[in-house]
């Protein structure tokens, strides 16, 4: 019987400065809880015009597209002795590295001499921006900057170390465009219709004191929960973790 299909976690890659291609591989950060909701923004840049006649409004940039989410991160929830870290931010600081600003490669050489001074031997300041920064989950993808980050250190050891914190945070891209689907999406549509598989759907958070059986009735799908609770690899169908996410249109790929 093959191993149940587990669901992908998501990932922040660090892009080149112009979007075109993943770079650093080592900055990758798979995140240790997915995120319950992804909240996506779009605004037109928008002005009155009050010249003669009335009021009117009208489109005077290329928008913006936002996205919100909450990623959790806990070194209390992996088994004994298996935790990476023992201080919580040694985690949340692969995720801090996306915020940070850092020299832009011949920033300086656009750069306009000071006003009002002799810009004799006076070189032009360095400029610096944010990494470029790729959010991907399933088919789910978002290239931008990310412009805002909110750590809360949510627990603490005896000894004063923190040990749970949650990130809150913003990407931002400055146009509109149509939606990109990641690479999961072209793996799925390949299977074909009716193989669908955990992490290619939108999933459920279980509320506290939830079973696999009763969220799955819940749904419509009762009579297939345990092959749901197998493609989301969920061992203990009768206890779930509250918050825990679970894909109700799995199902489990039945091997020969």
């Amino acid at each position: 019987m093959p191993e149940p299909s587990k669901i992908e976690r998501a990932q922040l890659k660090e892009l080149k400065p112009d979007f075109t291609e993943t770079i650093n591989g080592d900055r990758t950060v798979v995140v240790q809880f997915n995120p319950e909701t992804l909240k996506v923004t779009f605004a037109n840049q928008i002005a009155q015009n009050s010249g003669a006649g009335a009021q009117s409004r009208q489109y005077v940039g290329a928008g913006t597209t936002k996205l919100a989410l909450q990623l959790w991160f806990d070194v209390t929830a992996y088994p004994d002795g298996t935790a990476p870290a023992k201080d919580v931010r040694e985690l949340t600081q692969r995720v801090a590295y996306f915020i940070t600003p850092k020299p832009l490669s011949g920033g300086s050489s656009g750069a306009a001499a000071p006003a009002g001074g002799s810009g004799g031997g006076q070189s032009p300041q360095p400029q610096f921006a944010p990494p470029a920064v790729r959010f991907l989950w399933g088919t789910f993808q978002f290239d931008g900057i990310m412009e805002g980050l909110e750590e809360s250190l949510e627990f603490f050891s005896p000894e004063g170390r923190p040990l749970r914190a949650s990130l809150t945070v913003s990407l931002s891209q400055q146009k509109i465009t149509a939606f990109t689907f990641g690479q999961a999406g072209a793996a799925a549509g390949s299977r074909g219709a009716g193989s669908n598989s955990a992490g290619t759907q939108p999933l459920t958070p279980a509320p506290s004191g939830a079973t696999m059986p009763g969220l799955a009735a819940s749904a419509g799908v009762g009579a297939d929960w345990q092959t749901i609770a197998s493609a989301n690899g969920i061992e203990d169908a009768l206890r779930l973790r509250p918050g825990q996410l679970v894909d109700l249109s799995a199902r489990a790929r039945v091997g020969s």
